[in-house]
């Protein structure tokens, strides 16, 4: 393609003179037939497929968007969630109904489990749960990684209105309470 240069009192210049040296393609249909016969394209497309899957499961990545330190507290809350029952639930006045402990999972283990507890929880309308991220304090230099995918999750999981770091006698840096929407009573909706 020829490089044109508009003229300066010029606007209307048409669509058909920009492309006057564009030759027209000879065919408007894609021939894939061949690229998709290619094992190498097949394996390619299967192994990025995998790869995918692998890293975004029920929409929560197993890549932390912040990585936090063990010893780091950690707070959160949605939009509408009143300051008393936030100072209620840091001071551990709202006792947890059920637990969940993720110590020794993998990524992927802890995700599951943890999407499966919380679903549970919501449907059982329990208030307050606690899970037990831990601190990463076993692996001398290492970044506690469970924690930090944790504190991700939980902020995008439907029901979860707000988590906090525990108290000592629960687990402290190392576990979240965390706050459970309830069901309405008129439309029966988490």
């Amino acid at each position: 393609m020829s490089d044109h240069k508009l003229p300066a009192d010029d606007a209307a210049i048409s669509f058909e003179n920009l492309m006057q040296d564009v030759d027209r393609h000879q065919h408007d249909r894609a021939d894939i037939g061949r690229a998709a016969a290619d094992p190498q394209t097949l394996n390619y497309k299967r192994a990025a497929a995998t790869r995918e899957t692998r890293q975004v499961i029920d929409g929560l990545s197993s890549e932390a968007a912040e990585i936090v330190e063990s010893s780091d507290e950690l707070l959160f809350a949605a939009p509408g969630v009143q300051i008393g029952l936030m100072k209620r639930l840091r001071k551990g006045h709202i006792p947890w109904e059920q637990g969940l402990d993720l110590h020794g999972m993998t990524v992927d283990q802890a995700r599951e489990e943890l999407c499966t507890f919380i679903h549970d929880g919501l449907r059982q309308q329990a208030r307050v749960v606690l899970v037990v991220h831990g601190k990463a304090y076993s692996q001398a230099g290492a970044y506690p990684i469970l924690k930090s995918l944790v504190n991700d999750w939980l902020r995008q999981l439907h029901g979860v209105m707000a988590f906090c770091s525990a108290q000592p006698k629960d687990g402290g840096t190392g576990a979240l309470y965390v706050l459970l929407k309830r069901k309405s009573s008129k439309s029966g909706l988490p």
